[in-house]
């Protein structure tokens, strides 16, 4: 896959190996878009340093707390953030998204009137993996990788496009459900990012993810 996919990408490394040997990151993306509010706005409800944000480091050159020798801090996760358009995309490979992880016990993650976010949690501690949305209501949908929310939104029907809904038991019979998961699971995760992809109009490059150009903070763990 190349830089013109979107970020669908990220969904066909989703269960790759996270490797050191890779600057950025490439397996393992957990995503969270947000918008409707000031970028910096929410990286900071998310724990993000004011002078770390302020310094724009590149990923790659963050020094991360070390816990154990030669192991960094579990309780701080490095993670990568963007813009494109007006969506603030937050990439992190530590196994979640910390916005679906903190968003129900930390009151600045709860968004506010007006503001969107789209996540996609890998959720490698509780899988399966998940979708959630809160199109602006401050009300949070979610969907494990197959379904969508059930409200009939744009995304649900970005997700139905792109081939991301998988038919259910009580529609076609367990037979057929798991026929279908044995010919499409494999490309399920690229499925779902390119719905959110496209319904988000996001892209984001390959490239400089993977080489940790981009800018990154790090994060407690919530």
């Amino acid at each position: 896959m190349t830089v013109s996919d979107g970020i669908a990408w990220i969904g066909a490394h989703l269960h790759s190996p996270v490797s050191a040997a890779v600057p950025g990151m490439l397996g393992g993306i957990s995503l969270t878009a947000a918008r409707g509010m000031e970028a910096d706005e929410f990286l900071i409800a998310l724990g993000a340093d004011l002078d770390e944000l302020a310094a724009r480091t590149p990923y790659r050159d963050l020094a991360v707390p070390v816990g154990q020798p030669g192991r960094p801090s579990s309780h701080i996760n490095p993670v990568m953030y963007g813009m494109c358009g007006d969506w603030l995309y937050v990439l992190e490979d530590w196994g979640a998204a910390t916005w679906s992880s903190g968003y129900r016990k930390v009151q600045s993650m709860w968004p506010c009137p007006g503001q969107e976010i789209v996540c996609v949690t890998v959720d490698r501690f509780s899988p399966p993996s998940k979708i959630l949305h809160v199109p602006g209501d401050e009300i949070a949908r979610r969907a494990e990788f197959g379904q969508d929310t059930g409200e009939r939104s744009a995304l649900d029907a970005a997700l139905d496009a792109s081939g991301a809904v998988f038919p259910s038991i009580a529609d076609v019979g367990e037979v057929a459900v798991v026929a279908h998961y044995e010919q499409h699971g494999p490309r399920l995760p690229a499925l779902v990012l390119a719905a959110v992809g496209a319904y988000c109009g996001l892209s984001i490059d390959q490239e400089a993810v993977r080489a940790g150009t981009l800018p990154g903070v790090l994060l407690p763990m919530p």
